[in-house]
């Protein structure tokens, strides 16, 4: 696991991505401090931190020498400030690796989309490769082109995200000045790792690190990988702590709950995938206390379940006509098991069988977070965990059933997690816990799931302490594809400034994958505002 970083102009106007023509003097934070960041990172079990250097709106949080559109011309610090050196320091004194992410569009720059922006591009980023030491890894967003400022033009652009940055060759300046870095990047030439297709926080169930060297990479792709791909491209799982990637107040009440953060954990990092978890930085230049705590709760978490198993944990396991059993010395209590391979020499495994001896019986298990009636007991890779209901066992049979090649099982454990309760300190559950919530738009709510689900009623809670982000006025809608809405509700909650209670949708069952929630009018404010969610 390793963190993201996302701090900007965005952090102070509210925005998710700035139009390029924000002051440079909207960033003047007074209490900026890196080494907060890092120290958070490491106690919430990151290994490394990778920072926003410049987001879509072209602002830079380094003193590049190529634009005047950075840190140089804001009052902080008296523009003598750089928070890409005060990071890679603090990082490097917490014995965290450091990276960067350089957003390829620039809404700012008046040459977006022209060759001269290219150089420009790549200027800047061996800037970044060649002034702040070591960098683990280099990540470009996949978001290109659009409108935006561009010096004043005030319109939109367009290019080819395949071809116009020239990938090959700023790939190849990559290897040079940081041959030991790994690069991320979602169009052109294949980078090193890849995008798992969401930023809901989990991967497929079955999750090949292979995929082709060439040619498109539609979702299936990007979320369960190529199982006879011909390059070694793993998956990276990237999400936020919060709904959104910059800081905004009003979330501060929908932090990721702790069952939510070990949901992420099992689709992902259980799902031979990295994870990459999102810290932003609120305006006074700190982790928020919310995000910090529940970081740290997160880690201690991951700790107590898998520190030490129900077993000891059995190295390179000889296997026995494909087989291993775990016998244990008397009826013991599990919920969890993990297997590893030794990825050194590839990954092999298709599938698997996973059974448990329950009062003298043996019954199948199967992973209870796959949806759709399957299994899921499929790909293993770096790491895989299986979460099943708790049962009381006296053996546990592990047998892979297909492979691409003789299997080379490097690890199985098997534990036992405690349940995830809300008098857990710092856990932060609620209704809404399980939900993957984010926000297309100031008054646009999303809510999507891996499979279509079966609704007859949506319930809103307001926030409770301030009119602000209240919605009086709604519209509900209903989809299965992105593309085709079907319109479950509109009207208004009448009262709701008065007496902020739960307010109950009620519609004919409804099988959808995604739930959009549009606040028509607000009570007050610009952004819309929740206390909880839940979806019958």
């Amino acid at each position: 696991m390793y963190a993201f970083i996302h701090y900007s102009l965005n952090t102070y106007t509210d925005q998710e991505w700035g139009f390029g023509n924000e002051d440079p003097k909207l960033f003047n934070p007074s209490q900026l401090d890196c080494r907060q960041w890092a120290r958070v990172c490491k106690q919430a079990g990151m290994r490394g931190i990778i920072f926003t250097a410049k987001h879509h709106c072209g602002f830079c949080m380094w003193p590049s020498k190529y634009t005047e559109y950075s840190i140089k011309n804001s009052p902080w610090k008296d523009g003598k400030g750089d928070v890409v050196r005060e990071l890679a320091d603090a990082c490097r004194e917490e014995g965290l690796k450091f990276a960067v992410y350089l957003s390829p569009w620039d809404r700012n720059h008046p040459e977006y989309g022209r060759p001269a922006y290219v150089e420009y591009f790549r200027n800047q980023l061996r800037e970044l490769l060649t002034n702040y030491g070591d960098i683990f890894e280099v990540w470009f967003d996949g978001a290109n082109g659009g409108d935006g400022w561009y010096g004043g033009a005030n319109e939109t652009r367009r290019i080819d995200g395949k071809t116009y940055y020239g990938w090959a060759e700023t790939f190849k300046m990559i290897r040079e000045l940081q041959p030991h870095a790994v690069i991320w990047n979602d169009g052109g030439d294949r980078g090193d790792l890849r995008w798992v297709g969401t930023e809901a926080g989990n991967v497929g169930e079955t999750n090949w690190s292979l995929m082709p060297s060439k040619g498109d990479t539609p979702y299936h792709m990007l979320h369960y990988g190529v199982e006879d791909g011909d390059v070694w491209c793993p998956g990276e799982t990237n999400t936020s702590i919060r709904p959104g990637w910059f800081y905004h107040e009003t979330e501060n009440e929908h932090v990721k709950s702790l069952s939510k953060l070990m949901d992420t954990y099992y689709k992902s990092v259980g799902r031979n995938s990295t994870l990459l978890l999102n810290f932003p930085i609120a305006p006074n230049g700190r982790i928020h206390p919310t995000d910090s705590l529940r970081g740290i709760a997160f880690k201690k978490m991951i700790d107590e379940v898998f520190k030490k198993g129900v077993v000891k944990e059995v190295q390179s396991p000889r296997l026995n006509n494909s087989s291993y059993t775990l016998t244990f010395k008397k009826p013991v209590e599990i919920n969890r098991f993990v297997a590893e391979e030794d990825i050194a020499q590839g990954q092999r495994v298709k599938k698997f069988a996973l059974e448990a001896e329950v009062d003298g019986k043996w019954m199948p298990l199967r992973d209870m977070l796959v949806e759709d009636g399957k299994d899921g007991l499929t790909t293993i890779g770096h790491r895989r965990i299986i979460c099943f209901p708790t049962i009381k066992a006296t053996k546990l049979r592990f047998t892979i059933t297909d492979s691409k090649a003789r299997p080379v099982i490097k690890k199985l454990g098997v534990y036992l997690a405690p349940e995830l309760t809300a008098d857990i300190p710092d856990s932060g559950e609620k209704k809404s816990s399980g939900l993957h919530i984010f926000f297309s738009s100031p008054k646009q709510m999303m809510i999507d799931w891996d499979a279509e689900q079966t609704f007859t009623t949506f319930r809103y809670l307001p926030p409770q302490d301030t009119k602000d982000g209240l919605i009086t006025h709604y519209t509900l809608w209903a989809s299965s594809d992105w593309t085709n809405w079907t319109k479950l509700a509109s009207g208004e909650f009448s009262n709701i400034v008065n007496n902020p209670i739960w307010q109950t949708i009620t519609f004919p069952a409804t099988k959808a994958r995604i739930i959009k929630f549009d606040a028509d009018r607000l009570a007050e404010g610009e952004r819309m505002g929740y206390g909880d969610i839940e979806i019958k």
